[in-house]
């Protein structure tokens, strides 16, 4: 096997890799975890808040 051939394989594996990894993070089934991924630095934001007594209403 010839080296050349050998780089072409690699790129080859390399972009489907790449595509497969796009396609999963694009994928509808995924919105949700990664809409919840995004939002855990803000998730202690409002227990911080209570500790240091502030209050907000909402109505």
């Amino acid at each position: 096997m010839d080296l050349n051939t050998l780089r072409g394989i690699t790129t080859a594996l390399a972009l489907i890799a790449f595509v497969g990894v796009w396609i999963w993070a694009w994928s509808s089934k995924r919105k949700s975890a990664f809409d919840d991924a995004a939002n855990l630095p803000f998730a202690d934001e409002e227990i911080d808040q209570l500790s240091k007594g502030v209050h907000h209403d909402r109505h």
